[in-house]
């Protein structure tokens, strides 16, 4: 079942009103944004990866709770990414043929929900999983990850509520499971070639 949907419908205007204020914006501003939304991502990656390696010193129980922030992303990647199969909502700089400052994707990279956004969102309910403050960094950027895909023109408003709502669905669905079944997952892995991922000592 394809849906198809037009997202202009939904909060075209608001769209419209925040592509706007980005054109009128200054232009350090505007670079600052288009920089952050194209490459922001990697700080996920950067926290995650800090997340992990501070928790070796804390033991292998949490080891494996950090590990498990990257599998959280990809899962959200991919139910983000069947949904845009279903729903193949068109990128509203196609749908409005407005000047955005991120150039317009070609036809058939859809737009419902935000990849960018479903990724941080997952990161960073995860993250705080492992850490409050690494999560809670990551809670901040990912909503400036979410405002940026609108304020750069690639998705509708809509699009980064639904990829909030994905991301951190998958984060809150598969880490606390990951919790609840920990106890004899650690004790194995350190027995494993694995235990250096898991331990510093």
């Amino acid at each position: 079942m394809i849906l198809a949907l037009d997202g202009s419908s939904v909060d075209g205007s608001a769209y419209t009103d925040v592509v706007h204020l980005a054109r009128h914006a200054p232009v350090w501003l505007n670079d600052t944004v288009s920089a952050w939304s194209a490459y922001g991502l990697v700080l996920f990656a950067v926290l995650m990866t800090v997340g992990w390696w501070r928790a070796r010193r804390m033991g292998a129980t949490v080891s494996v709770t950090a590990l498990a922030v990257p599998f959280v992303v990809v899962v959200a990647y991919g139910v983000d990414t069947a949904l845009k199969l279903l729903v193949r909502e068109d990128r509203p700089c196609q749908s409005l043929r407005v000047a955005t400052l991120e150039a317009c994707p070609a036809p058939g990279d859809w737009s419902f929900p935000s990849n960018h956004t479903a990724i941080a969102a997952a990161a960073a309910v995860a993250l705080l999983f492992v850490s409050r403050r690494l999560g809670a960094v990551a809670v901040v950027a990912g909503g400036a990850m979410a405002a940026s895909r609108v304020w750069a023109g690639a998705h509708y408003p809509h699009d980064v509520v639904a990829g909030v709502v994905v991301g951190a669905l998958a984060a809150l669905l598969v880490m606390p499971a990951l919790r609840r079944s920990a106890g004899a997952l650690p004790r194995r892995l350190t027995a494993t070639r694995l235990r250096p991922l898991l331990t510093a000592s």
